[in-house]
């Protein structure tokens, strides 16, 4: 969604923790093979929505002088694939802040690849990129990536060039918005399983979008925020939809997806972290006559 020379976003992912294409449906293929993961090599990932990475959004912000910064949600294990397919395609010269929705693996596992575009000093003496983060997440970075987050040498370390960030807390709490290199954001907490909590985001200045990647509920305190019949109705509406059938215990699957969209009434919605079950183009044309019937 963009307009010349305003803002953008730019989808870097739109897939499931596994990504798309499987491994396992091309190297031990079914009888018939998956039609979505073989179509998903067929063409180039640039022009091929089959291809899918872990769900991630860079948002370009142009600010109101027209410079433009760069914010980027979540950094998984697909990161470096996607800063070579769509960082080169659309010129994106840098990342000038990080927001975590939680500390899962299809998230953060890419946060050690941000050196790569950060840069280089082999002493470290660069300007850090701003992580926002829930202390949840810290505490979860601070063991498994504890050479990003500790900042002192122990007698006797060596100097090693790594990604360098600088770590910003913020609270899952509608109510306390934060600002991300020039970009309001405003936490949307909701369930990624009963026991765990995950982050979506509110953001935009003249179109509100709300990005909710991993949900399996919406608390009321956080629906009322995003809902026509709320706070205000959403321009676009980015939400889960894991499998096309059935519901998992971790995620929307589209029927609790397509309730939820209803139920919100966004202008627009689109969908992310979808598994092979999807083919993009057959199931745009369904989710088009969905659209027209509701």
């Amino acid at each position: 969604m963009s307009a010349a020379g305003g803002s953008a976003l730019i989808f870097m992912g739109t897939g499931c923790s596994s990504a798309i294409p499987y491994p396992r449906c091309l190297i031990s293929p079914s009888h018939p093979p998956c039609h979505v993961c073989f179509q998903s090599l067929s063409l180039p990932p640039n022009r091929n929505p089959n291809y899918r990475c872990n769900a991630s959004l860079l948002i370009d912000y142009c600010q109101t002088d027209g410079n433009h910064t760069y914010v980027l949600i979540d950094a998984g294990k697909t990161f470096r694939e996607t800063v070579l397919r769509w960082f080169v395609y659309h010129q994106i010269p840098r990342i000038d802040s990080i927001v975590l929705t939680h500390e899962h693996a299809d998230a953060v596992l890419g946060l050690d690849d941000v050196r790569s575009v950060q840069p280089i000093s082999p002493t470290n003496d660069i300007d850090p990129t701003p992580v926002y983060l829930t202390h949840h997440s810290m505490t979860s970075m601070e063991t498994k990536f504890p050479y990003l987050v500790k900042k002192k040498l122990t007698q006797g370390q060596e100097i090693r060039r790594v990604a360098q960030f600088s770590w910003n807390i913020i609270a899952e709490d509608c109510n306390q918005p934060f600002f991300a290199s020039g970009l309001k954001l405003t936490p949307l907490p909701v369930m990624h399983g009963e026991d765990y909590i995950c982050l979506g985001f509110l953001f935009g200045d003249k179109s509100k979008v709300a990005y909710l990647s991993d949900v399996s509920r919406i608390p009321a305190t956080t629906e009322y925020v995003i809902s026509k019949s709320g706070a205000r109705q959403m321009d676009l509406l980015i939400l889960d939809a894991l499998y096309k059938t059935g519901s998992n215990k971790f995620h929307f699957c589209l029927p609790q997806t397509l309730e939820t969209v209803k139920r919100l009434c966004p202008k627009q919605a689109l969908l992310i972290g979808m598994n092979h079950e999807f083919d993009h183009h057959k199931d745009n044309e369904l989710l088009m006559e969905w659209s027209r019937s509701k």
